[in-house]
């Protein structure tokens, strides 16, 4: 009888210590926003009161690696008020130059960056095949182009090599359409708007009772552009010819993948209030819109979503890449599996992101394997539109938590925010969204762009006690930027399938190295590399842990670690 006692009173004791021990394997994302350096920055974006619509946009996140030191950067665009846009407006971003070790400065002016205007979103490439990587901004007003020169400094070449859009755009993407070898660029452009003639609140513009801005509907949507690049560092807008966007809907984020597995990049427009768009390349950059064909196009009754950002991965690691896109309170994010005949299925509550995000206003996200299991998982950033979201006692919030979705397996999503980290659930207003390993300790680390205050840089603690591998491609035939090139990753009964992107989430850019978790085991069986070029690489019995770096025609075999004074 006693020893019965005692046994049932350690009992609860023991559960608890086994589910903390369990908690413990998780990874924690820990803001480390403050000591990064990043707190200097503010992304202004009108007043407080939100009178207008624009003042609820922007603006987009990248890592890149703009001085190619092996160490990742960061660039946060920023945009502006109504009267200083009158005025000029503001430089339309910041770039810190990171040291590896979590640090970054602030080094916007010595880099040379000085446009200003109103800024929304990043994409960032090696545009002229030269070796670095170029940065692209979208504005409300002029889009700007920065050279980069190799020395540290950027030269703003936008209307000379005419990319200089006097549209409001809002995302761009890098791809290479007709895999000529070099990279082509879609910007998805939003509204005709005049910021001397819109109405701001008043009593025609209601949402759930209350007074706020006006549009979009109701407001003239603007046509996106596809800017072919003739390898001279000069493009061409070529969207009327090849029927890109005709009824100028509200696009807002842009992504370039080869969902069909055909060898061609396709593109994905997520529009606001108006019918997704899906472009399938038919070959050398010549396109059909399929969306409503393919089931990317509305929501599971046949209604358009207030669509924000999205990305593209293969989540349950069949070789196929599937669709997930945010959206606006009261609709869900969408998770569209890919059916693997050109079409996708709907399977946002099937999978665990329905409820979930109904009461969230979703922008950036990204699937990323964040804990290093083997299977992608996905984040988003959110905020809502409206300040008034706080007065409609409905459960909104204008500030809102992210959503951390762990990959159960493929089978099913579940929102861990209380086990990796209580950051994950700290609100704000957030808009874009990237991952980057930014001390490249093997698991992937999070830089969130914040409307009206700091960003939010989440440093992931504990996603590398897991194994993983970092892949650094680097295009001969091909684009320089190795944009479009499939990764796949074969190791025991595991195949991973990744594609380098440049441009997607919402107005913002990953890491563009390419990252795969290996979960237990110690060594990849093989690697493929799958280029532009149509050329096929193989590397062997590679060991977990490193970071490498591939380039295109060296030929099997050659995929070299990087040096510990590389990176």
């Amino acid at each position: 009888m006693n020893c019965k006692l005692v046994y049932w009173s350690i009992l609860p004791i023991a559960l608890l210590w086994t589910a903390n021990l369990a908690d413990l394997q998780h990874p924690m994302f820990v803001d480390v926003t403050k000591e990064s350096g990043l707190r200097t920055f503010k992304n202004v974006q009108g007043s407080s009161a939100k009178q207008h619509i624009i003042e609820t946009m922007g603006g987009g996140a990248a890592f890149l690696d703009y001085d190619n030191d092996g160490n990742l950067d960061i660039l946060l665009v920023r945009g502006t008020t109504v009267e200083r846009f009158q005025q000029g407006g503001d430089v339309v971003c910041a770039l810190f130059r990171g040291d590896g070790h979590g640090h970054f400065q602030d080094v916007t002016e010595a880099s040379g960056i000085k446009a200003r205007g109103w800024g929304m979103g990043v994409a960032a490439a090696d545009y002229d095949n030269d070796g670095w990587e170029d940065i692209y901004i979208t504005c409300y007003g002029p889009n700007y182009l920065f050279h980069n020169l190799g020395n540290g400094q950027f030269e703003e070449v936008a209307a000379k090599a005419g990319v200089a859009d006097p549209r409001w755009s809002v995302s761009a993407a890098f791809g290479d359409i007709d895999h000529d070898g070099n990279l082509d660029l879609y910007v998805a452009n939003y509204l005709e708007y005049d910021l001397n003639r819109v109405p701001k609140n008043n009593a025609s513009c209601t949402y759930r009772g209350f007074d706020v801005f006006c549009g979009p509907r109701g407001l003239p949507g603007s046509r996106d552009a596809l800017l072919l690049n003739d390898g001279k560092g000069h493009f061409r807008d070529v969207a009327a010819e090849r029927g890109i966007d005709p009824e100028a809907l509200y696009g807002m984020g842009v992504v370039f993948a080869d969902y069909d597995n055909d060898g061609w990049p396709d593109i994905f427009v997520a529009n606001d209030l108006t019918p997704n768009l899906l472009y399938h390349n038919q070959g050398k950059g010549r396109f059909e819109e399929i969306a409503v064909l393919a089931g990317a196009a509305y929501d599971e009754n046949g209604v358009e979503q207030g669509s924000m950002g999205s990305d593209f991965g293969d989540f349950n690691n069949d070789g196929w890449l599937d669709l997930y896109y945010t959206t606006s309170s009261y609709q869900t994010n969408q998770l569209a599996v890919n059916n693997k005949n050109g079409t996708f299925s709907l399977k946002s509550y099937a999978l665990g992101h329905g409820e979930t995000t109904w009461l969230y206003v979703g922008w950036g996200t990204f699937f990323a394997d964040l804990d290093n299991d083997g299977w992608e998982d996905i984040f988003v950033a959110n905020g809502h539109l409206y300040p008034q979201a706080d007065r409609f006692d409905m459960g909104l919030k204008y500030k809102q938590r992210k959503l951390l979705f762990l990959n159960e397996a493929g089978k099913h999503f579940r929102v861990v925010n209380d086990l990796w980290g209580s950051s994950l659930n700290q609100p704000d207003n957030s808009r874009g969204l990237a991952y980057g390993d930014f001390d490249n300790d093997g698991d992937l680390d999070v830089v969130i762009n914040n409307q009206d205050g700091p960003p939010t840089l989440l440093r992931n603690d504990g996603g590398n006690r897991n194994h993983w591998l970092l892949i650094r491609c680097i295009g001969g035939n091909s684009n320089r930027s190795a944009v479009g090139t499939r990764l796949i990753v074969r190791s025991g009964n595991s195949v991973q399938t990744r594609e380098i992107k440049a441009g997607s989430s919402y107005a913002s850019q990953n890491d563009p190295r390419v990252h795969f978790g290996l979960g237990q085991a110690g060594q990849i069986d093989e690697l493929e590399i799958r280029w532009p070029s149509a050329k096929t690489q193989k590397c062997h019995n590679l060991k977990a842990d490193q970071i490498l770096v591939v380039n295109e025609g060296r030929g099997d075999g050659y995929c070299e670690p990087v040096k510990e004074s590389e990176h």
